[in-house]
């Protein structure tokens, strides 16, 4: 039982082949698919009929596909029979054609020939009438330029006419010479006298806008003169006859507008702000600004109305030879505009040099000469810098300026004339606070002027200069009449205590400090000098450290502070050296070199050095660092505390170095002072320390 039957071969590659078969492949499932419509008895006998069910199921598909097409078969034969029926027609339209063209072939040649002659005649006629529009003028033409009022008519037969004469030159070049000279003849007769009356209709027209302030060009007096520039002459003529017209209704305008005012009194008189300078220059300036632009513009509208205004289409044929003479045309109308005001110039300069004359305040001068300034640049960029309001203005401008500066120099005239007296506190006087407040006003003017678009800003060193140099000036002569002053005073106290010198006995250090208390009296005496003007320049210089405009000047005040307070330093410490009585001595310490070589003998064997005068004055030196005895210059007077707190460290810093100069030599062996630490107890740098630097 346990044995296993072999299959046949055939049956074994039968079955194998079909247990390989795939049976999830998309063709199998679509015909089992397909199988399952029909094949619905999974029996014996169905299984054994399977082809032949196949086979008859593929029998009536093919059958029904039959009957479908039977339908689209029988179209395509009735389609069949119209294509033969449409190509029988077509053969016999054919036929007909070609008898039609036999029989009509005479008369197309009739046809093209009577075509040909028809154009030949055609052209003939268009060459006939273009000679008689390039060669000729017509009756209406004619008239237009000699009979009828001024229109458009009469500039469009002008302009046939330059054309007509423009054609006559290119026929001279041909065969037909004796005809091009007749015709250019005759052009030339036409044209001279349409220009003659031309000339004439503007000139007329030119005395009516004199007659009236506010004038309009019309188009036809803009054509008209666009065509006189064809002759310079007669250009020239009318363009006079525009200068003299409006010169006469501006300086009318003008005089009005001073005296009169407006219409019915609006806008008011400008004299009635006489006595307000800067309201009645202005309005005077701003009257002829506002007339120069609208004069500008009619002159530029009527003489050269290309450059501002659209041209018509019948003026636009004169266009090209007024854009050759556009660099002839700005001269001429620079002249037109300068005859225009050059009446105006007398009556607005006599006003101007009146108000000029009458003022003395410094910041209405001032502000006078920078309104002048800026309409000068301004009328100049459009009128001319060589025209007679220009060089009014300039000159105005000059005058201001001359004006102002003159006020300046006055001002400090007076104040060095009358220099005040020294405070007791040493404070700067009330003119220098004065002189300050003026110049940062001006400043501010300065900063707030109108500058022109081809102009720039006045340089203002002068104007800070001419105010403030005189305030240094007289501040530095009131220093000097404080310090001969005070060198009488001190004179008369040394006398004095001289006297009482001589009757009474002092000790050697008393009589150390009595010698340098009496010897540099000057010194003592110059120090609030000093003082005083260093606050004069500090009060100068803090209000102008925040503008541009003043920062020269205040780098320059800062130099002059930085050398009083050094020469201030100097003195303090040759004062207290000279008190010590170390001040005679220092040349001594400062030739003797530091190298220990021979030049002259040791400093102990010299008198002024040697040991015993060293130990009093270092002794009484060491008071002054000390506080001992008396103590160092604070420069309480001095009122900016970070001057005066670097003037104290400057003394201190010197008085530092000379005694770091005397301990170098004492300590020297090359000197031979016996016991050079018993003379000199301090160290330097123990020094600094006590003095704080």
């Amino acid at each position: 039982m346990g044995t296993t039957t072999a299959l046949a071969p055939g049956l074994s590659r039968k079955l194998k082949k079909v247990l390989e078969t795939r049976t999830d492949s998309p063709d199998l499932l679509a015909s089992l698919n397909t199988l399952s419509t029909f094949y619905t008895d999974n029996s014996l006998p169905a299984r054994r009929n399977l082809r032949s069910t196949i086979e008859k199921r593929s029998l009536s598909i093919n059958h029904e596909y039959l009957l479908a097409s039977d339908g689209v078969q029988q179209a395509l034969d009735r389609v069949e029979e119209e294509v033969n029926q449409l190509t029988e027609c077509c053969d016999k339209i054919e036929k007909y054609l070609s008898s039609c063209k036999a029989s009509t072939g005479d008369m197309i040649t009739k046809t093209e020939r009577l075509k040909q002659e028809l154009e030949i005649t055609t052209q003939r006629q268009e060459i006939a009438s273009c000679f008689l529009r390039d060669y000729q003028l017509s009756n209406e033409e004619i008239n237009a330029l000699r009979e009828e009022d001024l229109n458009e008519n009469f500039f469009k037969a002008l302009s046939h006419v330059q054309k007509i004469h423009a054609n006559c030159k290119v026929l001279l070049r041909t065969h037909h010479q004796r005809a091009g000279l007749e015709l250019m003849d005759m052009m030339a007769v036409y044209q001279e006298g349409a220009y003659e009356r031309l000339c004439r209709w503007v000139q007329a027209e030119c005395r009516r806008l004199g007659d009236t302030d506010n004038s309009e060009v019309g188009e036809l007096l803009k054509t008209a003169v666009r065509c006189l520039k064809e002759r310079p002459v007669l250009y020239k003529y009318c363009a006079e006859e525009v200068a003299n017209m409006r010169h006469n209704a501006l300086f009318r305008r003008f005089i009005s507008a001073l005296t009169r005012g407006g219409p019915g009194g609006m806008p008011r008189p400008i004299e009635v702000h006489a006595h307000d300078p800067l309201r009645y220059v202005g309005d005077m300036l701003g009257w002829l600004h506002q007339a120069l632009a609208s004069e500008r513009e009619l002159v530029f509208v009527l003489l050269d109305p290309d450059a501002m205004v659209d041209i018509g289409p019948t003026a636009r044929r004169f266009s090209k030879s007024s854009e050759i003479d556009s660099v002839k045309t700005e001269p001429d109308l620079t002249f037109v505009l300068d005859r225009i005001f050059e009446g105006v110039c007398r009556p607005f300069k006599v006003r101007v040099e009146q108000v000029l004359q009458s003022q003395s305040n410094l910041i209405i001068s001032y502000k006078l000469s920078n309104t002048l300034e800026f309409y000068s640049y301004t009328i100049s960029d459009l009128l001319g810098r060589e025209t007679a309001l220009c060089n009014t203005l300039w000159a105005l401008k000059d005058a201001a300026q001359k004006t102002f500066f003159d006020i300046l120099k006055t001002r400090g005239e007076k104040l060095l004339r009358y220099p005040p007296l020294v405070a007791v506190d040493l404070s700067p006087p009330p003119a220098v606070r004065e002189g300050v407040l003026v110049l940062l006003e001006i400043i501010d003017i300065y900063d707030s002027m109108m500058v022109p678009a081809s102009g720039q800003k006045p340089i203002f060193d002068p104007v800070i200069s001419a105010l403030l140099d005189p305030i240094i000036q007289m501040c530095e002569q009131a220093m000097e009449a404080h310090k001969s002053k005070g060198a009488i005073q001190s004179s008369r106290i040394r006398r004095m205590s001289s006297d009482q010198s001589q009757l009474s006995s002092k000790s050697p250090i008393d009589a150390i400090l009595a010698n340098g208390n009496s010897a540099p009296s000057s010194q003592t005496n110059e120090t609030p000098s000093k003082i005083f003007l260093i606050n004069c320049l500090c009060a100068i210089q803090q209000p102008l450290l925040g503008h541009e405009v003043a920062s020269v000047y205040v780098k320059k005040l800062g130099s002059m502070i930085d050398t009083h307070l050094h020469a201030l330093v100097e003195k303090e410490v040759d004062a207290i050296l000279q008190r010590c009585g170390l001040l005679n001595k220092m040349p001594h310490f400062r030739q003797k070199p530091s190298d220990g070589s021979a030049v002259g003998p040791p400093l102990a064997e010299i008198e002024e050095t040697s040991p015993a005068a060293l130990a009093e004055c270092l002794k009484s030196l060491f008071g002054f660092i000390l506080g001992s005895e008396t103590s160092l210059p604070e420069f309480e007077q001095m009122q900016v505390p970070k001057l005066r707190s670097e003037a104290c460290v400057k003394v201190a810093r010197l008085l530092a170095e000379a005694y770091e100069l005397i301990y170098e030599k004492i300590m020297d062996p090359a000197n031979r002072y016996p016991d050079p630490k018993a003379l000199a107890r301090h160290p330097p740098d123990q020094i600094r320390t006590i003095l704080g630097i």
